[in-house]
């Protein structure tokens, strides 16, 4: 067993699961939506472009193309928290709930194109 290839597909699949956690729930109920969990998948989706950058191959390049995306979108997620939140706290309302979730189900896709990505090319490696 390779352990940088578990180590890669840990925060590859990790990386994704955040996402979902996060995404789930009403789409402008700001309870439903935790802030810690998107700042975790932005933690979790950079440590996962770290490890993709080392890798020269064609599918390493849609791997870090990918995760770019993801990473992006939840930074601009946690951007646009940071602006619709009232000076009081208690969350954004309930449009910019929405737009912070519209903008994480897009990172979520990224995330799972670059997860199909890893098991096809698992699956088509030779032992």
């Amino acid at each position: 067993m390779n352990f940088e290839r578990v180590v890669f597909g840990f925060f590859i699949i990790l990386t994704l699961s955040l996402n979902v956690a996060f995404v789930a729930g009403g789409l402008e109920t700001a309870a439903h939506h935790n802030l810690w969990i998107l700042t975790f998948a932005i933690i979790v989706n950079l440590v996962a472009i770290g490890l993709k950058l080392g890798d020269r191959s064609q599918t390493g390049a849609l791997l870090l193309a990918s995760g770019l995306v993801a990473g992006l979108l939840l930074i601009t997620a946690r951007v646009v928290w940071i602006v619709a939140e009232p000076a009081g706290g208690g969350g954004p309302g309930p449009a910019g709930m929405a737009d912070i979730v519209s903008i994480a189900t897009g990172a979520l896709v990224a995330n799972i194109i670059a997860t199909v990505i890893l098991v096809g090319d698992t699956l088509l490696s030779r032992r």
